[in-house]
């Protein structure tokens, strides 16, 4: 059996073996190959399972993606060497934390960076859904625009509307700032209900039950982890619970909607129209949601800015570099287990 201390010296004994699975900001991936002895992916296409399950045998730490899905048969196939999961990005749900935990391996993350990021996008669903952005472009584009009209592409107003947040942490309370400014008025839903004055300072108001909060919202947002818990909460009976016209934002994970149900309420005109940034079969994006005149469909850019990922990918250095020092990352991930 090797013991902590000759592991913690073999680390030391030479650069960490770190392998990249996509491709980083230009400044990050410099200084990895600065610090480590790292192997870039230089095409940037998601790696196979295979091509994973080579990568977990040939390095000290891996550094993954959301994109990346790493389940307990796959680590149980990875070298002995492999001590740390360093992944780019806050959301674990493609990592089994479990498996990792009981072959020894610490699990890293990067929560924060994005925060403000994705609430900047959930706005513009939050804005751009009632006010029919998508359907404005389009005319445009389409070079039918016949000039404006007291009656062309009514929206509805935002100032006086109830906003549902689902999920009131970080980027959930971010949503909840930037929309009081928009005279919306906040009630949100969260497995426990935050400090009085946290509810103060957002003017929000908390409701206990998911159905409630769905059935009284104008406009939903989506800010929950996925997992099993989550999984489909919003599903054919909880949108059928939604007034008739609100708005779905989501800009979380595609499993937290049923995606049919979402589809065939927006057919029906139940929906007045959603916003979204994510989908359950990344990449594919279901055609009917394309097509619809009033779902604005994006490329999962909710954290698609230089300086969030350039500050996540110098944080996965921070945390590679404390584990190689013999050290608990700054931002390990805790599973709870053991």
């Amino acid at each position: 059996m090797v013991s902590h201390s000759e592991t913690v010296e073999k680390r030391l004994a030479r650069k960490p073996r770190v392998f990249v699975t996509r491709r980083l900001m230009p400044s990050v991936e410099e200084r990895m190959g600065e610090l480590f002895d790292v192997t870039l992916n230089t095409n940037d296409a998601p790696l196979s399972r295979e091509e994973l399950v080579a990568a977990l045998q040939q390095c000290d730490v891996l550094v993954p993606t959301v994109t990346d899905r790493i389940d307990a048969d796959m680590l149980a196939r990875a070298g002995e060497d492999l001590g740390l999961i360093a992944n780019f990005g806050a959301g674990t749900e493609h990592l089994d934390l479990g498996a990792a935990h009981d072959r020894g391996i610490m699990v890293s993350n990067t929560p924060g960076v994005f925060t403000d990021d994705t609430a900047d996008i959930a706005m513009a669903g939050i804005i751009g859904v009632p006010r029919r952005v998508r359907e404005g472009v389009q005319l445009i584009r389409s070079g039918e625009w016949s000039g404006w009209t007291p009656t062309a592409l009514l929206g509805t107003k935002l100032a006086g509307k109830i906003l549902g947040i689902v999920g009131m942490g970080r980027i959930g309370q971010a949503v909840a700032h930037r929309a009081h400014a928009f005279g919306l008025e906040i009630a949100y839903h969260n497995r426990k209900r935050l400090p009085e004055a946290v509810e103060r300072m957002f003017a929000a108001t908390y409701v206990a039950d998911l159905d409630d909060l769905l059935a009284s919202s104008d406009i939903v947002t989506l800010h929950c982890p996925a997992g099993p818990a989550t999984r489909q909460m919003i599903d054919a009976r909880r949108i059928g619970l939604m007034k008739a016209g609100a708005s779905l934002i989501n800009t979380a994970r595609g499993d937290l909607v049923d995606q049919e149900a979402l589809v065939a309420a927006l057919e029906k005109g139940h929906l007045a129209g959603a916003g979204l940034d994510v989908y359950p079969d990344e990449p594919h994006v279901d055609e009917r949601l394309i097509r619809h005149p009033n779902v604005m469909t994006l490329p999962h850019i909710g954290s698609a800015t230089r300086e969030g990922r350039e500050e996540s990918g110098f944080k996965v250095i921070a945390n590679i570099r404390m584990w190689a020092d013999g050290h608990r990352p700054p931002d390990q991930v805790l599973t709870g287990l053991g």
